[in-house]
Parts: C-alpha cells; sequence; structure tokens
C-alpha cells in the first residue's frame, strides 16, 4: 500500500521524494491533482487507496492571497479538509503543514501549540482554518506548524536574494520580523521520521495534534540574508551591502507578524526529533545553490 506525497514540485514534496528510501512513496500534484479541482480529490483517493498520506500542498502566496481569498481557502482549508475526512473515514494517518503565521506575532518569546492564534492576512487565516478541520474531522492526524521555509530549488528567500545580489550592489531587508529559517529537507526528514515511527508501532493516541517544527535557532530576515551572503562569498558570489529597515519601510499587502518564533519542545518529547541549527542547514543549501549550473 502506498504512502500518498501531495505537493507536486514543491520544497518539502521534493524533500520527501528525495530521503523516501524503501518507503513507498507515491508523488501527486498539478494537474493530476489539484486544490482547484476539489471535485477530483476524492477519486484519486479512491484510486491510489493509500495507507497514510503527507500533506505538503498548500497555497503559499501570502500577499497574493489578499486578492484570492478563495483560492487560498480552497488550498489551505476546504482541500485538507477533504484529506482528513477522507483519513478518518478508512482510519489511516495524515501529517499535514501548517504555518507560524497562523500567530499575531504579539507574543515576546517563541510561541507553544496552545498559545492563542490571531492570523493578521487571509494566508493565516485559511490555514488555521485547515489546522481546525483537520483536527475536527476525527482523523489520526499530526499538524506540523512550520516556518520561513527554503531550499536549494523553488521559489524562496534564499534564492530570491542571492538573485537579487547577482543584479544590484546594495539591498533593504527587513530587520523587525523574527523567526526560525526552516530548511526543506529538514523539515522532508521528519516528516519521514515520524512516519516510519507510525509504520513500526501502529498509531498511537498520543501522536495525534499539533507540533511545531522548524530551524532551531532564530533570526530576523535582515539577519538571514547577511548569513546567506556570507556564505555565498565563499563561491565568489557578490556581497552586496545590506541596510536593515522597519517593517514600515517596507509595506506589503499582507501583514506579516513580528514575532512568528516557534518552540519545538513537544516534537522532541514526542517523537525524539529536532530540525538542525538554521546556519547548518542554510550553509548546505547555499553551497547547492551556488554549485548549481
Amino acid at each position: 500500500m502506498s504512502i500518498l506525497v501531495l505537493g507536486g514540485s514543491g520544497q518539502v514534496a521534493r524533500g520527501l521524494m528525495a530521503q523516501a528510501g524503501d518507503l513507498p512513496l507515491v508523488l501527486r500534484g498539478r494537474p493530476a491533482f489539484d486544490f482547484e479541482a476539489l471535485e477530483q480529490i476524492p477519486a484519486l483517493l479512491a484510486e491510489i487507496k493509500p495507507r497514510l498520506i503527507l500533506n505538503a500542498a498548500a497555497y503559499t502566496a501570502v500577499d497574493k492571497a489578499e486578492s484570492e481569498p478563495e483560492a487560498a481557502d480552497r488550498a489551505n482549508h476546504l482541500g485538507p479538509k477533504l484529506l482528513a475526512e477522507y483519513a478518518a473515514a478508512h482510519g489511516i494517518p495524515l501529517l499535514h503543514i501548517s504555518t507560524d503565521y497562523v500567530f499575531d506575532g504579539s507574543k515576546r518569546g517563541p510561541y507553544v501549540e496552545d498559545d492563542a492564534t490571531g492570523p493578521t492576512g487571509v494566508y493565516g487565516a485559511t490555514k488555521l482554518a485547515g489546522e481546525r478541520a483537520v483536527l475536527e474531522s476525527g482523523a489520526q492526524a499530526i499538524i506540523l506548524r512550520t516556518a520561513w521555509v527554503y531550499a536549494a530549488e523553488g521559489k524562496n528567500f534564499v534564492r530570491t536574494m542571492l538573485g537579487a545580489a547577482q543584479r544590484v550592489p546594495r539591498l533593504r531587508v527587513v530587520a523587525d520580523q523574527i523567526g526560525n529559517p526552516t530548511c526543506a529537507d529538514d523539515l522532508a526528514a521528519v516528516m519521514l521520521a515520524i512516519t516510519r515511527r507510525i509504520l513500526t508501532e501502529g498509531w498511537q493516541p498520543d501522536f495525534g495534534g499539533i507540533y511545531h517544527a522548524s530551524g532551531t535557532g532564530s533570526a530576523s530576515w535582515y539577519q538571514f540574508a547577511v548569513e546567506i551572503f556570507r556564505l555565498a562569498a565563499a563561491h565568489g558570489r557578490p556581497m552586496p551591502e545590506v541596510e536593515p529597515i522597519t517593517t514600515a519601510d517596507y509595506p506589503t499587502p499582507a501583514k506579516r507578524p513580528a514575532n512568528s518564533q516557534l518552540d519545538c519542545e513537544k516534537l522532541e518529547l514526542v517523537f525524539g526529533l529536532a530540525l538542525p541549527r538554521w546556519q547548518h542547514s542554510l550553509a548546505r543549501v547555499v553551497d547547492a545553490v551556488c554549485a548549481a549550473p
């Protein structure tokens, strides 16, 4: 029986497939699987008959979601709701990815799983609705909230910064938003480790619920950018001047939380898992990007 991975060519889905080993993962994405066509999902699930679902598919364009709330809701809420209902009906586990943007950013320290939520934009609101739908379905569900995901491929902050450095000598980067940079491959490794434990031990009642799963250590976007350029300079890449600015200096359609740090202790307590320090994973990713033709 197959383990269904949803997310097509997304960063986490790529990481899952690359590290699958002997796990029978089956990847689906557009056009065969598309949250824009919710009516097709039941037939896809019936065809594959998965023994477990890893949902890495989502609408992640934070600013665009403000003008496309229905599309964001289909991908982040209604689609996961269908997956969870199928999982509940067939007694199979579902691992679902959520986000730090379910919080409003007003807390001083890192957020724990049962802190009050309060999304500040459509993206966060639809992801929170998806969380609630998954939990209310009664499925054997694990929700992994993560943050600031990047990889050597795809559209992400690391690749955006490295591309910008090739074009301009000076960049302005927000310094008053703090979070946990997370390598997609590290998140995928955690998902696969949980999957293997479920397959080995069977589903345990204390597995279910929400977990925070992000890179260890925090940074502002400015600090993140400075470290990217420092690492890239070792490969002969340009090291632009980086100016720290405030959120007010760089207005965006969606309001971002000032603090979206996640406390990941629960993940370690229940599963014995922790993601590496973000600087270590970033070095590996920058090496891969700079080595690519």
